[in-house]
């Protein structure tokens, strides 16, 4: 297994789609004014950390009681109070600005798959209005969930673009949500790698339903087209080839193992929750593959009974492993080719 230098980090972290080592690397290796992007970042997720669980029950006391999609998107004009003017609600045509438009497009795309393919009502399941705010701050680079709403920045646009730009990213950080409500999954170490990997897993089988794609179709990239042109780079992480995303001078090298054999012991990152999630995406790609079809039919089904039914907040990849081999199973019977493949792909990635 490999080792990475220990620093002290809180466990409480906010669910932000970009890597604190991406951030951490920026500080490293840009200039003066890549360095004050990536520290602003920083700095606004930790002045969010611990909130989460607050909002969260607050979000759950105001939740209108009608069920079905409820969506408002507000602009924060660069500033930083949430959750800013309103620019767009329910029902209401497209305007001009291109960040709100996707903002509420992607929060859409992710309440119909869940409510569609899982019979899921919003976040909640109790249609907790989807909550939106863009043009956080200046030049902010990130996107989060922070237990109430969805927060987009507009990027450096010298490293990253929008984040509204991505549907995954968007649905990824929706599904921070779900868990919340759902398996509460630790957000460190192994559950918090966990916790990760579900909301990559379903932020992926936004963009492919988006996207009408089989799972053969699929680029399993997440957080494609963020990146500009300067950064060599596909993604924020791959699902099928976890360590492949990026390699640059200024961000780094994607740190992602694809294995138990090289899982990451850290205390960075919650415990490396961002980088060992490669492990448990890979399974998930790996058995949706090799069932073949449309993702969300069969394997996101098996892994969102896993959510909601099966883990608990300290589940770790053994405990995830078993209760997505067993909800395979019970949805698609012992003898059938689903559990194989949902067997076959966390034995290929070393868990069982």
């Amino acid at each position: 297994m490999v080792r990475t230098p220990s620093t002290s980090c809180r466990r409480d972290g906010i669910a932000c789609i970009l890597p604190p080592h991406i951030l951490w690397a920026i500080v490293a290796n840009g200039d003066a004014e890549q360095r004050a992007w990536a520290l602003q970042a920083l700095a606004i997720s930790e002045r969010i950390r611990g909130r989460r669980e607050l909002l969260g029950d607050i979000a759950t006391a105001a939740a209108a009681a009608a069920p079905g999609k409820q969506r408002t998107v507000y602009d924060a004009k660069h500033g930083s109070q949430l959750p800013g003017a309103k620019a767009r609600g329910e029902g209401d045509p497209p305007g001009k600005d291109v960040a709100v438009n996707e903002a509420y497009d992607g929060a859409g795309a992710t309440y119909d798959l869940y409510q569609d393919v899982f019979g899921r009502d919003s976040i909640d399941d109790r249609g907790m209005p989807l909550v939106a705010t863009v043009h956080y701050q200046r030049g902010y680079d990130n996107a989060f969930w922070d237990g109430a709403q969805m927060v987009y920045g507009d990027g450096d646009g010298k490293i990253f673009q929008r984040f509204t730009k991505a549907v995954d990213v968007i649905g990824h950080e929706l599904t921070h949500g779900v868990t919340q409500y759902e398996a509460s999954l630790d957000y460190a170490d192994q559950p918090g790698a966990l916790n990760e990997s579900f909301s990559d897993v379903f932020g992926s089988l936004v963009k492919q339903r988006t996207l009408g794609q089989t799972a053969e179709q699929a680029d399993w990239l997440i957080g494609a087209g963020l990146f500009t042109a300067a950064v060599r780079g596909a993604a924020l992480r791959s699902m099928a080839a976890p360590g492949t995303a990026y390699d640059d001078p200024l961000i780094g090298k994607d740190p992602q193992p694809a294995d138990m054999a090289h899982y990451v012991e850290t205390a960075d990152d919650n415990g490396g929750v961002h980088i060992n999630s490669g492990i448990p995406n890979r399974a998930f790609y790996l058995a949706a593959v090799a069932i073949g079809g449309f993702a969300w039919e069969t394997a996101g089904k098996v892994w969102y009974v896993t959510l909601r039914d099966r883990l608990r907040p300290s589940s770790d990849f053994k405990a995830a492993a078993a209760s997505t081999i067993a909800a395979a199973k019970e949805l698609f019977g012992a003898r059938g080719g689903v559990a194989k493949a949902v067997a076959v792909a966390w034995k290929r990635v070393g868990v069982v």
